[in-house]
């Protein structure tokens, strides 16, 4: 149903009430910020779409007429209503960009992200923001389906319908421990060595495993798959065998010599960590703000 013509502008109506609340159209004009004569124009408009006269003009002035009265007490509701409407949208977009969802790789997510989320919280207080963290194929699909408003990711590919922006840079690392055979080669070890070793790996999905096996010749061949980078630093600190992990992840245990790093001869392992957003729809409000922080690094 579609509403009737009397009813579709509700602006004149609040120009009436204020003929009414304030005693004239001066003062109501100037309570809206027009001219005396634009006032007088919208209200003769609005009396020639209800076919009333609703002023009373003389040189002493304009005063609603009987019929301006009851127009300007049964607008009063509709013009109450449509302000209602208004300062309940506006609070419920303002609560809506208060909210942000982040998707992150577990690298990004413990060792850039807290960072970048304390500079935005800084500037933004009222800000509530929820992580979701996983592989760098999960935060894709994540993002994708709109289960988040942006995420980072570690992994080359990307599924269609995603855009990426570079935020950061990175570099794997070869560890081992520091009884391992490797620790003692200070010339390093050649790419072909490091691919036919078995190597301690996260899960397929992995943004790590994908960028290695993507720099390899072969893709790896792993001794054992583990859940995280905690797990997986603990394991070659034990002897069980090498790993490859960001620069950021290892660290400290390098600088506290419970891995030693190791050189690979002839093979690049920097690799790109990347804002992706759903293509097509520009970042608004704390998500372009968080894109803005992340950027600056």
């Amino acid at each position: 149903m579609t509403l009737p013509d009397v009813a579709r502008d509700l602006g004149p109506y609040d120009l009436l009430l204020s003929v009414a609340d304030l005693g004239s159209l001066g003062a109501a004009a100037r309570a809206h910020g027009i001219s005396q004569p634009s006032a007088s124009s919208r209200i003769s408009t609005l009396e020639r779409r209800l076919g009333l006269p609703l002023l009373d003009r003389s040189p002493r002035g304009s005063r609603l007429t009987a019929e301006g009265i009851l127009a300007a007490e049964w607008a009063r509701t509709a013009v109450a209503a449509a302000r209602a409407l208004h300062d309940n949208l506006t609070s419920l977009r303002t609560a809506q960009n208060a909210r942000l969802t982040v998707a992150a790789s577990m690298t990004v997510a413990e060792y850039l992200l807290p960072r970048w989320l304390t500079a935005l919280r800084e500037s933004s207080p009222a800000i509530s923001v929820a992580l979701v963290t996983g592989n760098s194929r999960e935060v894709a699909a994540a993002v994708l389906a709109g289960g988040a408003d942006l995420g980072f990711v570690e992994g080359p590919d990307l599924p269609d319908g995603l855009r990426a922006t570079t935020v950061a840079t990175d570099r794997l690392t070869v560890v081992v421990a520091p009884v391992h055979p490797w620790a003692r080669r200070r010339t390093g070890i050649t790419v072909l060595e490091l691919a036919a070793t078995p190597l301690i790996t996260r899960e397929e999905g992995s943004g790590t495993r994908d960028y290695l096996d993507r720099a390899l010749p072969a893709p790896t061949a792993p001794l054992m798959e583990l859940p995280s980078t905690t797990a997986i630093k603990s394991a070659v600190a034990a002897g069980a065998a090498p790993a490859v992990l960001s620069s950021l992840a290892v660290a400290p245990d390098l600088a506290a010599r419970t891995l030693t790093s190791v050189k690979v001869r002839d093979l690049d392992l920097t690799r790109p960590l990347r804002l992706v957003a759903a293509a097509g729809r520009p970042l608004t409000g704390p998500a372009r703000d968080l894109a803005a922080v992340a950027a600056r690094g």
